[in-house]
């Protein structure tokens, strides 16, 4: 394949992780102007190289161990959400790492309620629990999930097209 080719799909997933984003950064400003919850990304860390004056400076992004997004529902309790999105009808375990795996369990020991959120390129939208998602192989004989394995944990989507992530959201669902 041409590298044209490669960097034009590279450009076009690019785009749609950053819609898939930004329909999660609407529901979660919905959620804090209605004082369900708070949720924020987290910033992602990088490391300054060289100073360039004014302001700017040269920098590379440093693994991060903490999830996209954390959050306070009313009440105290803590939120860890991570984001994927794919353009294939599968998602691989992989796709999230395992520093990222070791600070999602250890939250979700602490009392956390720990998420994937799966997008997919249907626009469909998985709230799964981190340990559906941790005990991928042992729940689905593999180590990927496509959308049919997924179905009972699709995101509702509201009049509007927003995205209801955290509504109907119950113990039940966290624990399986």
């Amino acid at each position: 394949m041409h590298d044209s080719k490669w960097q034009a799909q590279g450009k076009a997933s690019k785009a749609k992780g950053q819609r898939f984003e930004a329909r999660l950064d609407a529901a979660f400003e919905a959620y804090k102007a209605q004082g369900v919850a708070s949720v924020e990304k987290t910033p992602e860390p990088m490391k300054v190289i060289r100073p360039l004056g004014k302001g700017r400076f040269e920098a590379f992004f440093v693994k991060k161990a903490q999830p996209d997004y954390e959050g306070t529902f009313r009440g105290g309790r803590s939120l860890m959400l991570e984001a994927k999105y794919t353009d294939k009808d599968r998602m691989d375990k992989n796709r999230v790492r395992p520093e990222q795996s070791d600070y999602l369990d250890e939250r979700e020991k602490l009392g956390a309620w720990c998420y994937v959120l799966a997008g997919f390129s249907s626009g469909n939208v998985y709230r799964i629990p981190w340990r559906v998602w941790a005990e991928m192989k042992e729940r689905f004989g593999r180590k990927y999930i496509t959308e049919a394995d997924v179905t009972k944990y699709r995101v509702q989507e509201d009049a509007q097209g927003r995205l209801l992530l955290l509504d109907k959201h119950e113990r039940s669902d966290h624990d399986e």
